[in-house]
């Protein structure tokens, strides 16, 4: 089994807590929250985890078939969500290692891995099949990952860096999505400001007088597109944090997640999870600038 490169076994464990508030890790459940899963991980997943990394293909396919082979597949998907609602964080690096080792970049792994392994977890959430406690502890794996194979776990100032602000544009009044990704984020150990004004100027006085490396924008409609856009811009120019990311989120850009790009912004998900994972690759992005 080829190990994690980045950052040693023993050190993953306390690495993983700058992921998830203090107060989730030290919920008098937690360990049986976790370790609930942890027969079936070493049971069943870590079994066909290492038939995946020993297989040799005989016969050289198409090299159609080959690429097609190489992208998760849903099961996959899903056995790594249930790893990362498990207590096995070396089970999940490893994981990710042997999808790495096929021949995926970074960037591969997010788009067809991560991302959708957090997506997954919010239907589960959805579904009632796991609660916040464990999607905490889920996207708080998945942001560990993000950030090991990214490298950027070892940067100065990392914990105090984390800070988001959370806003909703001009004539959009609905807050509950916000709300949720806001009250996941804190979870998920980031520092959150939140501004649902609505007020464009508001927003733009807060990134200038405050250091932010995400920004979080929310659209209810087709109406309110011109004025995110705009919102954009000025977050563009007056931030403090010349690198800000800044993610977008709504039901438009759920129907339509290349309308994220269209407004000018870096990124979109469509469940709260998913926005977690997309803050801290923002963040990863930022940082190796």
């Amino acid at each position: 089994m080829t190990s994690t490169p980045v950052v040693g076994r023993r050190d993953l464990r306390q690495f993983e807590k700058c992921f998830a508030a203090p107060e989730i890790y030290q919920r008098p459940d937690a360990a049986d929250r976790q370790g609930s899963l942890a027969r079936i991980v070493s049971g069943e997943i870590i079994p066909r985890l290492l038939r995946l990394h020993t297989e040799v293909v005989v016969n050289a396919p198409p090299i159609d078939d080959v690429i097609k082979s190489l992208r998760p597949n849903g099961a996959e998907i899903d056995e790594l969500a249930h790893i990362v609602l498990g207590d096995d964080l070396d089970a999940a690096a490893d994981y990710v290692t042997v999808m790495r080792d096929r021949g995926l970049s970074m960037e591969a792994l997010y788009v067809e891995l991560l991302e959708p392994t957090a997506r997954f977890l919010g239907t589960m959430w959805e579904n009632d099949e796991c609660d916040f406690i464990d999607v905490t502890f889920g996207v708080a794996r998945l942001q560990t990952l993000l950030s090991i194979f990214n490298e950027t776990y070892a940067l100065p100032e990392f914990e105090t860096r984390r800070q988001v602000i959370m806003a909703t544009t001009p004539g959009n009044h609905h807050v509950f999505g916000a709300s949720m990704i806001e009250k996941l984020l804190v979870a998920g150990g980031w520092q959150v400001t939140t501004e649902y004004s609505g007020d464009a100027d508001e927003i733009a006085r807060t990134v200038r007088d405050n250091w932010f490396a995400v920004i979080g924008l929310t659209a209810g409609s087709d109406l309110q597109v011109e004025g995110l856009k705009s919102v954009i811009v000025d977050v563009r120019r007056d931030s403090k944090n010349r690198n800000i990311g800044i993610m977008v989120g709504g039901p438009i850009f759920t129907a339509d997640p290349a309308l994220a790009a269209e407004v000018g912004a870096d990124a979109t998900a469509p469940n709260a999870p998913a926005a977690v994972l997309a803050a801290q690759k923002l963040f990863d992005i930022a940082a190796r600038k």
